[in-house]
């Protein structure tokens, strides 16, 4: 099968779940709004989530996948086993603890859950609120158990290019939710607890994860990989150097998930359903960051890492000044139509239902803020690469932690005065923040510094993006017709101001010199030109 092929699959079942994702969103606002239940629902599912980002889905996978490969690809070994036999049972040595070692986890977790809750609230809450946070919790955080096992298997297939299973998995999840939602809907009705159908959504989690482990554990069956999920633990010495791998990137990958965890405990001092706001918020929010940052991330790093390899450095800062100018040409216009037109977007994407007017000017407000820091998200993707191409981890974990530091200390001293939109605010200094310490020490190590051409084409194109803005806040009026019609109605409505929008700041782009055929013919060659 053919790399294109590759990609192909894993991009096309990825844009799959992002629109599921996005639906599922959209449902859950219309039924459950944003209130009291919802802030406890998503606090519970945010802390199986962020074990799992930490540890599964981040140093354990990025520990696990070359050390299996490794096996598997091996020649035959002096007891007679051939790779397949050796990945085998490499594996079978690491679920014989990892699935232990998860069960006790959760286990920890269970029992000490109201003590969790309690330190992310910190503050006097309803005796029933506070009973139903811990249930929620309760409910969804086996989640990380099954889904923790679905990334091992992931890897596995990953190693003998099966892609399809593991780039389809979060389908499942946003399905079961789709239907769990419509199923409450129909059968609680309007005037039913939110409370009652919170508990029936939360049950949805765990379920989900079944059906996710079942869905890879059929694909790892049929590739040769039969393992016994419950066998004595076995530490051997290839164990034990995994543990020595993780552990370290773990705690590296640390700071953002504890800044996750702060921003929930900040967000619980005030009044409101601020988690809620902040979710939905971030969800538009996360949409630019994780199509074109990660993909940029992604995509030069092999490049980079070829041109440090060879000593390279004009070829290294031409791939990197390529990366910054294609980043801020698509995510500059993707930050100002978010803040210009939040509230209407926000409107029309999750209102309805039991998300009112209120949650719409909360939210909307709370977007607009939290998109100021979106071109320093991606410009951290876009220059982390460029430390891991010279095998340097540490510098971007030490801008991380300087950035969560920040974000602490302005969330103590301004939380009461600002209220939500200064959790978002603090955010947003936090990663402007984090990715001037990256350039900053890219510079002064000689690594990479932009040049005048470059600095000339990206303030153009914050010209072309003001251009737009401004096209944009005389056209987003044209919305408020459309809020009392279907949302099928409501959502073209949008897609044409977007598309306008687009041939407005493309169009004075290239009129300004912001961008030119040249550029983006240079963006699509396997070489990359003179910047």
């Amino acid at each position: 099968m053919s790399l294109l092929k590759h990609v192909g699959t894993i991009g096309s079942l990825t844009m799959v779940s992002r629109v599921a994702g996005m639906a599922r969103e959209m449902i859950f606002s219309r039924v459950l709004g944003a209130n009291e239940v919802t802030d406890a629902w998503f606090q519970a599912l945010i802390i199986p989530n962020v074990f799992r980002r930490l540890f599964a889905e981040g140093a354990f996978s990025a520990a696990f996948v070359p050390m299996f490969s490794k096996r598997l690809h091996a020649e035959t070994n002096e007891a007679g086993e051939d790779g397949l036999q050796q990945a085998r049972t490499f594996s079978q040595d690491v679920i014989s603890v990892f699935v232990p070692a998860l069960i006790l986890l959760t286990a920890l977790f269970e029992i000490a859950m109201p003590g969790v809750i309690w330190l992310l609230s910190d503050k006097p809450i309803d005796a029933d609120r506070f009973d139903y946070s811990v249930d929620f919790a309760r409910i969804m955080f086996p989640y990380i158990l099954l889904v923790s096992v679905v990334t091992l298997l992931t890897g596995m297939l990953n190693s003998v290019s099966r892609f399809g299973p593991g780039a389809s998995f979060p389908v499942i999840l946003n399905l079961v939710l789709i239907g769990t939602l419509l199923g409450v809907e129909f059968t609680h009705g309007a005037e039913s607890s939110i409370v009652a159908m919170g508990y029936v959504v939360a049950w949805a989690i765990p379920v989900a994860g079944v059906l996710q482990l079942a869905w890879l554990a059929y694909w790892a069956r049929k590739e040769g990989f039969r393992p016994r999920w419950i066998s004595r633990p076995r530490l051997t010495p290839e164990v034990k150097r995994l543990g020595k791998i993780a552990l370290p990137a773990a705690i590296g990958g640390g700071a953002y998930q504890i800044n996750t965890l702060l921003q929930v405990y900040f967000l619980n001092q005030l009044e409101g359903s601020a988690v809620s706001w902040m979710n939905y918020a971030d969800r538009l929010n996360q949409l630019p960051l994780g199509i074109i940052g990660i993909a940029l991330s992604t995509a030069i790093l092999p490049t980079l890492s070829k041109f440090v390899g060879a000593k390279d450095k004009d070829g290294a800062s031409r791939v990197q000044s390529n990366a910054i100018e294609l980043g801020m040409l698509l995510t500059l216009p993707a930050a100002v139509a978010l803040a210009v037109c939040a509230v209407p977007f926000i409107t029309v994407i999750f209102g309805g239902g039991r998300f009112d007017a209120d949650d719409a000017a909360m939210t909307g407000g709370l977007l607009a803020v939290l998109v100021g820091g979106l071109p320093a998200y991606v410009l951290v993707k876009v220059l982390v690469p460029s430390f891991y191409a010279r095998s340097d981890t540490r510098t971007p974990v030490y801008a991380a932690f300087a950035a969560l530091a920040v974000f602490i200390a302005f969330n103590f001293a301004f939380l009461h005065r600002f209220g939500v939109e200064g959790v978002a605010a603090a955010s947003v200094i936090g990663a402007w923040l984090n990715c001037l310490i990256l350039y900053a020490v890219l510079r002064a190590r000689g690594h990479y510094a932009m040049d005048w051409p470059l600095i000339g084409r990206l303030v153009r194109q914050l010209l072309a993006a003001a251009a737009m803005g401004a096209a944009l806040y005389y056209g987003r009026d044209l919305l408020d017709h459309v809020y009392d019609l279907h949302l099928v109605v409501q959502l073209l409505a949008v897609g044409v101001l977007v598309a306008g929008a687009m041939v407005v700041y493309f169009g004075v782009a290239f009129a300004i010199g912001a961008v030119s055929r040249d550029r983006l013919r240079a963006f699509t060659r396997k070489r990359v030109p003179n910047a």
